[in-house]
């Protein structure tokens, strides 16, 4: 830069117009003039299960804008950091623009011809030198539902292996299986408009103001709806930023949840505060739960377990049975447990003993994470027959095999291994080949040591993504996948929401579509094309597959179609004659659940302490979280200026109790360790929002690897991972072995008993008499 230009900044007299200036845009009003778009094309975000209406806007064939669609129901034009951001992850310098194979140990361009023949031909090897099993399968929440479809249908009925599960089991496994016993099927059963119109919103471990942010755009509609202003809980032991928010913050121990809620069903039967209408026409199970309940959850127990004083459990119990309409959510704080499916039945009990189901405001609900766990939950082929059937059933594999029109025997009469299973099953040896499609398990895994050791034993390890991954790097084959923007089909959310995701760019350099890779890789197994995908052959014809293969069952999309779906923004299952623009809420007093009978369960669960609680040597409890900025392990969001910017590495919260033990303060490097393993040189943010021997580590970031502490602990029914709590301890310069053990004091609930029996029981006594 000469003088002259130098004065001229200096001085202010060039303001860089033409790099700032604006256009008339008619969509938006105006836009960037170095990237006004040529056109926009709308969309659907594709990072978490919120479900954003958006448009992508093209210049010269290339995404150069993300905006929010400002009529899409959803988000109303509004979006998050990483929404906004979008299109910018399109082109990051770690896209695989072209299949990879390893040779002499690099990985290295090629052609997809010499890639599938090579990788077509290791799996059959091993196949037929081990079985059909011995090729298992691990995909993601992050797929087009139509991408998934056809994996689901390549792998179980082409492949013949059944050991397929996807990373959805880390984070969405227990809802599914807490949904199922308890309403007999899958499927959320509310909607984002629930938010709006509940008296009382119940929020458990749900960090929505960080996680899922465009829903408190629904939470803030609520005074306007209703006329009145919504009573917010947060139930956390972390005071989040939701929990910043709530009028009732309830700050139990860590994984306490179900034992608190357990605790309010108690109090409700104590009082006489339950539906007995609803609960006799639309429950069973009902005297063997309350037995159970008025058995083991009493007041004083549940304080001692939650650290929540008994005067507030009442108050908690009495503002939830009383109101009108209450919702409940919840995600990750919920799910990730060892006792998460039973969790989620004690919330989906709460609201039942309440009446709080299939009612405007009133239901039980969780928040997906990824922007298409519902999509393959509902025809990924991984937990259950495509449309919600049963492998178990044989009437549910027979008309499956009608429709496709496929040999019954064909469909898998059983489940395969889970997710942890399969990798078991490597360290076992059982299993030989792995294709890993859009997940990086290589920083998502808990106890990374044990996930490291069995990768290694595998023959050939297959990775399909769009992005150079961790788990991209150590792969013998790459199949380089489109991404977002680059592919047509479908989405559904959180709120059963089908949207539809435009294709508005060409796949970068020699990268596939999921679809195309699925169909063109399923040519080079003999005949299995022919017999699986004879007519698909576009997004459009599997989306008409799915169409026939849910027409009747719950997550029904028979009445759907790109147009009607785009016309609508979006569509609630099921979708079907009776309901030809979709279902808001599922279990309506004219909709039966799933069950035999069509009554929901009533379970006796069972709240289960810690396995590893803090102890000498461990004095603290790790929680493991998400933060705005970034999503999951940064293969997207690592790539973005402005997101890294925001949120460049991890860091540890600690209390200032804990920092002044270690003589720390913020901005101050800490280790940290547990049994499985130790994380170096993590930042530290000294904060009120955790209490006094617990931390708080995001997840996201691959150079401070907090999943080599997290415990490799799963919940027997759902297999998803118990990543929010372990023991761990911290090491700063000053005080390098850590921080000493110390007995913890029993919890204070006898003082709050006291202030009950004066100030409560004598008032609900007089009432009840």
């Amino acid at each position: 830069m000469n003088l002259i230009q130098k004065t001229k900044d200096f001085l202010g007299l060039d303001i860089k117009e033409d790099k700032y200036a604006l256009v008339d845009d008619p969509i938006f009003g105006k836009v960037a003039k170095d990237k006004a778009p040529d056109k926009w094309v709308r969309s659907t975000c594709g990072y978490c299960g919120v479900g954003c209406g958006m448009y992508i806007g093209v210049k010269n064939g290339k995404a150069v804008y993300s905006k929010g669609d400002p009529l899409h129901s959803v988000n109303f034009g509004t979006l998050c950091p990483k929404g906004l951001s979008e299109h910018k992850m399109v082109y990051a310098d770690s896209r695989v623009e072209a299949p990879l194979m390893r040779k002499n140990g690099k990985l290295t361009p090629t052609t997809w011809e010499e890639t599938f023949q090579y990788t077509s031909d290791e799996f059959k090897r091993i196949q037929a030198e081990h079985g059909k099993g011995a090729v298992a399968v691990i995909s993601t929440g992050q797929l087009l539902t139509e991408d998934f479809y056809a994996l689901g249908k390549f792998v179980q009925l082409g492949l013949e292996t059944n050991n397929y599960d996807g990373n959805t089991t880390l984070c969405m496994a227990s809802a599914v299986m807490g949904y199922k016993q308890t309403f007999g099927s899958d499927g959320p059963t509310g909607c984002y408009e629930d938010f709006e119109k509940a008296d009382v919103i119940m929020l458990i471990g749900a960090n929505i103001a960080d996680n899922h942010p465009i829903l408190k755009l629904h939470i803030a509609k609520n005074e306007a709806v209703t006329g009145k202003k919504p009573t917010i809980i947060v139930v956390d032991p972390r005071k989040s930023k939701t929990a910043q928010m709530a009028d009732i913050f309830v700050p139990l121990k860590p994984r306490s949840d179900l034992a608190l809620i357990n605790g309010l069903c108690y109090i409700i039967f104590e009082q006489g505060w339950e539906d007995e209408k609803f609960i006799r026409e639309r429950t069973n199970g009902y005297v063997e739960f309350k037995k159970h309940i008025l058995a083991n959850y009493p007041p004083q127990e549940v304080a001692e377990i939650t650290g929540i004083e008994v005067k507030e459990l009442y108050h908690l119990a009495k503002i939830y049975s009383q109101a009108d309409a209450v919702m409940s959510a919840w995600t990750m704080g919920v799910n990730q447990s060892s006792i998460g499916t039973d969790t989620v039945s004690a919330i989906c009990n709460l609201a039942l003993i309440t009446g709080n189901v299939g009612r405007e405001g009133a239901s039980p609900m969780s928040i997906t994470g990824q922007c298409n766990a519902m999509g393959t939950r509902e025809f990924g082929f991984t937990s259950s027959i495509p449309g919600y059937r049963n492998y178990g059933s044989d009437a549910d594999r027979q008309a499956f095999a009608d429709i496709v029109n496929v040999p019954v025997d064909l469909v898998p009469n059983k489940r395969g291994y889970a997710y942890p299973q399969i990798i078991d099953a490597i360290n076992r040896g059982e299993i030989k080949a792995l294709w890993v499609v859009a997940t990086n398990p290589l920083v998502s895994y808990p106890d990374q040591n044990a996930l490291r050791e069995a990768l290694k034993k595998l023959d050939i390890l297959v990775v399909q993504d769009a992005f150079m991954s961790d788990t991209a790097q150590i792969a013998d084959v790459v199949f380089a996948a489109a991404t977002w923007s680059e592919k047509e089909g479908c989405y559904t959310n959180s709120e059963r929401r089908c949207n539809y995701a435009k294709k508005a760019v060409e796949p970068l350099g020699d990268s596939k579509a999921d679809l195309d890779i699925v169909l063109e890789f399923s040519e080079y197994f003999d005949d299995k094309h022919a017999l699986l995908f004879k007519d698909l052959k576009t997004p459009r014809d599997v989306f008409e597959e799915i169409k026939r293969v849910s027409q009747g069952q719950l997550c029904d999309y028979s009445e759907m179609s790109y147009e009607k779906i785009e016309q609508l923004g979006g569509i609630q299952w099921p979708c079907n004659a009776e309901a030809p623009e979709g279902t808001k809420r599922l279990y309506s007093p004219d909709m039966p659940c799933r069950t035999s009978d069509g009554k929901a369960s009533l379970l006796p669960v069972e709240w289960k302490p810690l396995s590893e609680m803090a102890c000498e040597g461990l004095p603290l409890i790790l929680n493991t979280g998400r933060t705005i900025e970034q999503f999951h392990t940064r293969t997207k969001t690592g790539t973005i200026g402005i997101l890294d910017a925001l949120a460049p590495e991890a860091w540890v919260d600690i209390s200032p109790k804990d920092a002044l033990k270690l003589q720390v303060k913020s901005g101050d490097r800490i280790a940290l360790s547990g049994t499985r393993g130790r994380v170096e040189d993590v930042i530290v943010k000294v904060s009120e929002t955790v209490r006094e021997g617990n931390v708080f580590v995001p997840f996201h970031f691959n150079e401070q690897l907090i999943n080599n502490i997290t415990l490799a602990e799963f919940d027997p029914k759902s297999f998803e991972p118990n990543y929010k709590q372990c023991a761990v301890q911290l090491h700063s310069e000053a005080v390098p072995e850590g921080i000493e053990y110390e007995v913890p004091e029993v919890a204070g609930y006898l003082e709050g008993v006291k202030v009950y029996e004066e100030e409560v029981l004598v008032e609900e006594k007089v009432k009840t008499s």
